[in-house]
């Protein structure tokens, strides 16, 4: 546990699924304070004393970003002594789905950011990926109630860096509870119909 000077900040890896691109981006938005005044960072708060820590990862959000959020959770805790150099703290980050005015970057082109928040976004990274078509709550968010398959892909790709096989995919979507192929097409290159897929409601 931190001693009674430690800070604790919860720090957040905010994504949305950009259609135009076909990529899951992230958001950051350059610091109003010090330290590291100027330099882009994900959006974090420190946590208030008797604050629950997805109200904070919500302040973090909405408050630095303008983020309208969707879902989110927690991830991991990071805890290097050196990480703050207003003295050691610990951060939890987590994660949240949604959009807003940001500054958007794809896991792979992310500038350099503040404190150890690209640390942060390289180990979470395969926490995502596995939360992947596992996860619902967190897979129904990036991909809104009505996806194709090319969104799919999209998704799976930009987040674990590696294109998947999409007889593999369609296999795995297939067996995700509350998700059915929908009756709408979407045209594919020389008007090829596509697959579309939907979720069932109320949300599982």
């Amino acid at each position: 546990m931190p001693n009674p000077g430690s800070l604790v900040s919860v720090d957040v890896i905010a994504l949305r699924y950009n259609p135009d691109l076909r990529r899951v981006e992230m958001a950051t938005k350059p610091r109003t304070t010090e330290p590291f005044l100027g330099k882009p960072a994900l959006p974090g708060v420190l946590l208030q004393e008797g604050e629950r820590l997805a109200a904070a990862a919500h302040r973090a959000v909405t408050t630095k970003v303008g983020f309208d959020v969707s879902a989110l959770g927690q991830l991991t805790v990071f805890d290097q002594p050196n990480r703050d150099p207003r003295g050691y703290s610990l951060s939890v980050a987590m994660w949240a789905v949604g959009d807003g005015e940001a500054d958007w970057y794809g896991f792979d082109d992310v500038p350099n950011l503040a404190f150890d928040h690209n640390v942060m976004l390289f180990e979470c990274r395969p926490l995502l990926v596995d939360m992947l078509w596992r996860d619902l709550e967190f897979t129904r968010a990036l991909t809104g109630p009505v996806f194709p398959v090319s969104a799919a892909v999209g998704i799976t790709q930009t987040i674990s860096g590696i294109a998947p096989d999409r007889g593999n995919l369609n296999r795995r979507l297939a067996a995700l509870r509350g998700l059915t192929v929908s009756s709408k097409r979407v045209v594919l290159g020389r008007g090829r119909p596509g697959t579309v897929w939907e979720w069932e409601n109320p949300a599982a």
